[in-house]
């Protein structure tokens, strides 16, 4: 079973969601979303079941704000979200991860036409769009990429038309919490979600968060949309469809999306707009996309031209230290590579290959001076 409440709204449909009746039932369940939950209940094991029912605390409070202006403060959020389209630099590293055609999702942040994206989705770009709900595209330019928490900021280099949304607090959301995602551009779309979990996440490509948020049912067109809480606030940023969004520590599995909290901008925000990036995100780089299973660490692919690549790491071997440091997990894995020193710097990687030990020494690199930059950026 599933509840109607739970499709997929189309964007050019959104204005009639948002003042029709539904939304008011929709702003109800905001308070109590046990019965629109059966998609998936039914499913799960009593264990998960427990794990995405929402709180007693989530059920019973209802807030300050009125009705209607929950609607204006909802409202506002969508028409905040616009589409990103992004045209990639011909060599540049990321097309071979990303693609060089990309498209995704922003959200306005400042009424100076400031938008907060993914950062994979701009990272190395030629050319930046942003696609209102009326079709029309306008110019952007990259103003950050910040690898230490994967968010990118655009800035329009025309006036936009949208009012920003004000930055909420993602801590305080409670498991069970209803939330709005919102996706941009030619087939935008609203629908109604769940937080299930927040935890620590290590990405596959060199990338950890100590904080992620994980939401369910999932979202194909995750890149970039916008998660809001009931009141209209911003809460996340879309990153990846996880096969998992319950964590290690459940019985089950539940297909989900994870969003890169607002809380990681906050601090950074002002140092990105003026450098463009963080200190955090200077850097060790080796080039490694890794797999983390039963405690051990393999590689999965080794980028081209990478320090991984010069010094003959293959798809396929165990990391089991990384400078002496035993490795049982990516987060050790990547945790160890930024801590251990200066981003240019040498290396060594215990492996097993094939049953047989081997000890590799690597090169490190500044993540950042590896990236492309167009002309005149």
């Amino acid at each position: 079973m599933s509840s109607p409440l739970l499709t997929t709204q189309p964007r050019r449909r959104l204005r009639h969601f948002l003042s029709a009746p539904r939304l008011r039932l929709w702003l109800t369940l905001v308070m109590a979303l046990a019965s629109a939950w059966v998609w998936t209940v039914a499913q799960a094991q009593e264990a998960s079941s427990a794990a995405i029912a929402p709180s007693p605390e989530a059920a019973e409070e209802s807030g300050g704000m009125s009705e209607q202006a929950r609607i204006q403060a909802l409202r506002r959020a969508s028409d905040a979200v616009l589409g990103v389209e992004v045209l990639g630099l011909a060599d540049a590293r990321s097309n071979a991860s990303v693609g060089r055609e990309r498209q995704g999702s922003g959200v306005v942040i400042d009424s100076d036409g400031l938008v907060l994206t993914i950062g994979y989705l701009i990272v190395e770009a030629e050319q930046v769009q942003l696609v209102l709900d009326d079709q029309r595209r306008l110019p952007a330019r990259v103003v950050a990429y910040d690898v230490a928490t994967g968010f990118g900021l655009l800035q329009a280099l025309t006036p936009l038309p949208l009012a920003p949304v004000p930055l909420g607090d993602s801590a305080a959301l409670r498991h069970g919490e209803p939330l709005m995602v919102v996706s941009g551009g030619d087939n935008g779309a609203v629908s109604l979600a769940q937080l299930v979990s927040r935890r620590p996440f290590a990405g596959y490509w060199e990338y950890q968060i100590d904080q992620a948020l994980f939401t369910a049912p999932p979202r194909t067109d995750h890149s970039g949309a916008a998660v809001f809480n009931a009141e209209g606030e911003l809460l996340g940023v879309g990153s990846l469809l996880v096969a998992d969004a319950l964590g290690n520590d459940s019985p089950t599995h539940l297909p989900g999306n994870m969003f890169v909290p607002v809380e990681l901008l906050k601090p950074i925000l002002a140092e990105l707009r003026h450098n463009g990036t963080t200190v955090a995100s200077r850097r060790a780089w080796l080039g490694l996309n890794c797999m983390e299973r039963d405690g051990q660490v393999r590689v999965l692919r080794v980028n081209d031209d990478s320090p991984a690549e010069e010094a003959g790491v293959q798809p396929g071997d165990r990391i089991e230290r990384i400078d002496g440091a035993q490795v049982q997990s990516l987060e050790q894995l990547w945790k160890q590579l930024w801590n251990g020193g200066q981003p240019e710097r040498v290396i060594t990687l215990d492996i097993r290959r094939e049953g047989e030990p081997h000890r590799l020494t690597l090169h490190s690199v500044d993540r950042m001076t590896t990236l492309s930059k167009a002309e005149g950026i």
